[in-house]
Order: structure tokens, then sequence, then C-alpha cells
């Protein structure tokens, strides 16, 4: 149990990561990525456009995988899971602007200008990728 505590602490502590999905081949397809994990909830959220591999893919199949390493490279955490996309942001203020807000506050705090940011997430075609973790695993730091 304290070497999930330990994992789950490391995800909960990062910031960037690696996200796995599943080409339609079978092949992983892997995207660096800026993150927010809640570990109270076991919900890792990303913020993506609507035209890019990892959004596609995950529409054709929600099953993830997400890795996290410390800066020394020795310790790493996996978590798999499976994805819940949000709608594609189409207004500044719909329930999808509001997620990436929410996120954006949870990874990076305030924004200078929060009407240019929710306009620029509806130009973008933004949205939320919610990840469920279901498994954590992998090498804990060292004490």
């Amino acid at each position: 149990m304290a070497d999930q505590e330990a994992l789950r602490k490391l995800l909960s502590g990062g910031r960037r990561g690696v996200l796995a999905t599943i080409r339609g081949d079978g092949r992983p397809q892997l995207s660096n990525v800026i993150y927010s994990y809640d570990d109270a909830t076991r919900l890792l959220r990303v913020s993506v456009t609507d035209d890019r591999a990892k959004t596609r893919n995950l529409r054709r199949d929600p099953r993830a995988v997400f890795h996290v390493t410390t800066d020394d490279f020795w310790a790493y955490v996996v978590a798999e899971g499976t994805a819940e996309l949000t709608p594609v942001a189409a207004d500044p203020h719909d329930a999808t602007v509001e997620d990436l807000v929410d996120l954006y506050r949870a990874m990076q705090g305030e924004h200078p200008d929060w009407d240019e940011y929710r306009a620029a997430m509806v130009r973008d075609r933004r949205l939320v990728l919610r990840l469920h973790v279901d498994r954590v695993y992998g090498q804990p730091p060292r004490s």
C-alpha cells in the first residue's frame, strides 16, 4: 500500500507526462502533454484539440495509458484508464470552456486575460480529455 500511495503522489505532483493511445492499426501513439491529476477522484485531465491523433484515437478506443517520470529518470508511474472527451468548445461560456478554465487554473493559476483565453479555446477547437484512472504501477521514488 505504501508503494501505491507513493506512486499516486508522484502522479499528483507532476505536470508533464506521456499519453499513450491506440492507433487504428493497434500500434501505440505517444504524445507529450501537460496535465492535472486529482487523486481524490482519480481523474487526470488534459487540454487537447479536436484535430489531433490522440483525440481521434480516443474517440475510437477510449483505453489509454499515461506515464510520468522523475527528473532523475529512476522513479516512474504508469496510470491506466478509460478516457472521456468533452464536447469541442463552441462558445466562450459553454461547459467545455468552463472545464478548460478550471483545468488551466489547476495547472497554472490565473490567466492574465480570461476573455482572450476563452476565445482561443473556441478558435483552437479545444476540449478536455478526462482519464479515469483504474490502476497505477511503476517504480516509486526512493525514500
